[in-house]
């Protein structure tokens, strides 16, 4: 059952092949590119065989042991040419399972084999110990069942009728980032402070002190594992140097095999074993569990400056070298492809970006400037290697120069779609409002889309997506899902004997009230479900304050704990309301009857009325305070509904943001016509970007409209902008995207980032797919190959309005 033909993602010509610094990162490129994604059973069958044959173990040391199981046993692979070593599957581009959490049927993994775009090759041998070893074992112990068990009647209906999405019923938590802490501590000090910890458990006093040591003890056998996982990658190069005649190959053997023999069990000395005792780290987090999204090293060119100014200033490194040390780097991230989903959810998800986001600038611990001259050598890097992994961020201060921004700029504008742009003052503010302390702020960030949070002291797991406009729809049909006729909601009245807009807006806010209760109440059991169930002891190891609470990530023991919601369809659901309150309540265009007519209808028979709701209703996005005071209305109904709320860790709160990854799409299919004039089943608005093509009055009317959000409530909002090529050509015309980054930030906007493109390069490469196969877009909070989005993403991008002038 072999996989389709894999479509290469880079054109013929050779100098797109060549991009790097030297021959060496070049052929390592072209390897990556070349290389076919697909599924390694190697981690499924180690885990499973690890399970069968140690049921008597606690679950903390049950998970530690598994781990330090896997790192002895996975597939070590190294090409020669690699300064960077370490795979998480059995080879580049080879993404392992994880049937501990979600159990793939032979049904997906044919379909993730046979899919048309971004398929997983499936061996013969994967289909075959899966069909006779892993769903056998694994079938009703997954926690993906133990999930939906748990959930009652009100739960099911909403989650299958589209009102959200669960995030965790497929993937772990852990969307979280690192801190400096690895870069001043070896594995054997981890292990020390642990031991540490045990030895100062108080049995007689504290009735959960055999509870901690267990964890304690699974972090422990975590550690050890990591440890000699590198150690076994220090034999291999070993190897390889005996068998080699080359003396100056044979010299980079044998120092990568003493780099790898003293991270990660030591602290790192040099630049190079910076970078590598931080890839081995990554590994660990991405293969104990399969994190949503993937672990992020957050402040890179902060964290690694001091080893480049040191390595430069002792002669024993050279700015070329720490170039292609970095590129190596950026390949090893894109050998990673995320881990594939399972169910309806496979069938949708339609990218190999695992999100894992680099952050480049900000501020340090005193408030100051970060952006250094590493930074600028990032940017290089990001420039030459145009690859899709990892995602890439700077984070713009009121401190930062103008000249950093500019420089992003002049690679955002090759239409690549990074790096994207946040507000590092915002997120310092978010995180301040949220109970982190200065500094915590100060040392956070963002990661996978726009999320913020405290890096290294955080667990901000994300829940899924929640569906505003559907939330809308089911109150206007008091609380019938009309795509189903089943009764989801609460019954908030007849609209039709609504008697003003007030009126609706109470009903609205009563069933988007019901609908949180619902999707928190299920959030909080999955909560207590991977706390119970599944730790994650490696990943602890690496967050604050875990060791000293004796507690695992998934139970709460990071020093902050947030669960996110995201909001998703703002501007259509403003520009909804809008359409009622415009058309209905006040100019009396319309009765709400002949309204619900329509939407029943699909508009059909009705385009000229369809017409002056999409044309003649104020919008969302263009700087008018009668929708923008709508969206206003919306969004703090939403923040109140959800913020503050306790989660079951002690100190957990649930948290907002705005974004949609690319599940506006999803959420379109599942909502009929709208009041808008949108037809049934077409994608929502995405992020807090304005409906598609509504934004008329340009990109200075966008920021302003979108700045009335108070962004400093959410942990993250999602703003896409898009330009044509030749407006970004010009010094003039990077000067006054500057100017609007500048501008939006100052009203406190989170995050902005571009499609620099042209509508009629989208429909050509549409319709010939084969001659624009390099060409990549900004999609949500990542970017990817325009080619292998599905249909419907391709069109609500071409869709973006496009600006010639700020």
């Amino acid at each position: 059952m072999a996989a389709k033909a894999c479509t290469l993602h880079f054109p013929t010509g050779e100098q797109y092949l060549e991009r790097g610094s030297t021959d060496r990162v070049r052929r390592l490129r072209r390897k990556s590119l070349e290389a076919v994604e697909h599924i390694s059973g190697e981690r499924a069958k180690l885990i499973t065989e690890f399970y069968k044959n140690n049921r008597e173990l606690s679950i903390p040391i049950m998970r530690g042991k598994a781990f330090k199981y896997l790192m002895e046993k996975k597939t070590v692979y190294i090409d020669k040419d690699e300064l960077i070593v370490g795979e998480r599957g059995d080879k580049p581009k080879g993404t392992p399972t994880y049937p501990e959490v979600c159990c793939h049927t032979i049904e997906d993994l044919k379909m993730l084999n046979d899919r048309e775009k971004v398929p997983y090759k499936v061996s013969e041998e994967v289909f075959e110990f899966y069909k006779k070893e892993i769903i056998p074992f694994w079938k009703g112990r997954t926690i993906r069942e133990k999930i939906y068990r748990e959930m009652d009647e009100s739960w099911m209906n909403a989650y299958k009728a589209g009102i959200f999405t669960e995030f965790m019923e497929q993937r772990a938590p852990g969307h979280t980032v690192l801190d400096d802490k690895i870069y001043k501590m070896g594995m054997k000090d981890f292990i020390a402070k642990i031991e540490d910890r045990i030895n100062r458990l108080d049995f007689e006093k504290d009735p959960f002190a055999l509870d901690k040591k267990e964890q304690l003890l699974g972090m422990k056998y975590a550690a050890e594992g990591i440890i000699i996982y590198a150690k076994r990658h220090a034999a291999k190069l070993r190897e390889f140097a005996k068998e080699e005649n080359d003396p100056v190959k044979k010299g980079e053997l044998l120092n990568l095999a003493e780099i790898c023999e003293w991270v990660p069990e030591n602290a790192p000395r040099t630049f190079h074993e910076a970078l590598q005792y931080y890839w081995f780290v990554h590994l660990g987090v991405i293969t104990e569990l399969n994190t949503w999204d993937a672990f992020n090293p957050g402040k890179l060119d902060r964290h690694l400056y001091p080893f480049y100014k040191k390595d430069i200033e002792e002669g024993t490194l050279t700015k070329e070298k720490a170039r292609e040390l970095l590129e190596c780097f950026w390949i090893k991230f894109n050998n990673q492809p995320a881990p594939p989903k399972v169910g309806i959810t496979a069938k949708e998800s339609a990218t190999y970006t695992d999100f894992a986001q680099i952050n480049l600038g900000g501020v340090n611990e005193d408030g100051s400037d970060a952006v250094n001259e590493l930074t600028y050598l990032i940017l290089d890097v990001i420039e030459e290697m145009r690859l899709l992994q990892p995602s890439t961020s700077i984070q713009v201060s009121k401190k930062s120069p103008d000249k950093f921004i500019k420089r992003a700029l002049h690679i955002i504008k090759t239409g690549f779609g990074q790096p994207s742009v946040f507000n590092a003052d915002a997120v310092i503010q978010e995180l301040l409002r949220q109970g982190k302390s200065l500094l915590d702020a100060r040392n956070g960030g963002t990661s996978g889309c726009v999320e913020a949070g405290a890096f290294g002291k955080e667990n901000y797991a994300l829940t899924g997506y929640f569906n505003l406009v559907k939330v809308l729809e089911v109150t206007l049909n008091n609380g019938i899902d009309p795509l189903s006729g089943k009764m989801i909601g609460i019954e908030t009245g007849d609209v039709k004997t609504f008697k003003s807009f007030e009126e609706l807006m109470d009903a609205f806010k009563k069933q988007l009230e019901y609908f949180v209760n619902v999707k928190i109440k299920g959030n909080l059991i999955i909560e207590r479900i991977y706390a119970k169930y599944l730790p994650s002891p490696f990943l602890s190891i690496l967050i604050d304050d875990c060791i000293e609470k004796g507690m695992d990530y998934n139970a709460g023991g990071a020093r902050y704990n947030s669960l996110y919601i995201q909001g998703v369809g703002i501007g259509t659901i403003t520009d909804s309301l809008s359409a009622i309150k415009c058309h209905v309540f006040e100019n009396q265009r319309f009765t709400m009857a002949q309204l619900m007519e329509m939407l029943h209808k699909n508009f059909d028979g009705f385009e000229r009325e369809r017409l002056i709701l999409w044309n003649k209703t104020p919008k969302y996005g263009n700087d008018d305070d009668y929708a923008d005071d709508i969206m206003r209305e919306v969004f703090e109904s939403f923040f109140a509904c959800v913020d503050g709320r306790s989660t079951t860790k002690l100190g957990g709160k649930f948290r907002i943001n705005m974004l949609p990854t690319t599940c506006h799409v999803y959420f379109g299919e599942v909502c009929g016509a709208t009041p808008d004039g949108r037809f049934a089943y077409e994608p929502l608005s995405e992020g807090i970007s304005p409906v598609q093509g509504c934004d008329r009055n340009g990109p200075t009317a966008v920021i302003k409209s979108a700045s009335k959000m108070d962004h400093l409530k959410t942990g993250g909002t999602l703003l896409n902008v898009k330009f044509t090529p030749s407006f970004m050509q010009t010094e003039k015309g990077i000067d006054a995207v500057c100017g609007l980054i500048r501008g939006y930030f100052a009203m406190d906007g989170h995050h902005i980032q571009f499609n620099v493109i042209d509508a009629e390069t989208l429909k050509n490469a549409k319709k010939h797919p084969e001659k624009y196969r390099d060409l990549i877009v900004r999609v949500a909070g990542y970017s990817d190959y325009f080619c292998d989005l599905n249909e419907k993403l391709q069109d609500e991008i071409i869709k973006r309005t496009e600006h010639e002038t700020v």
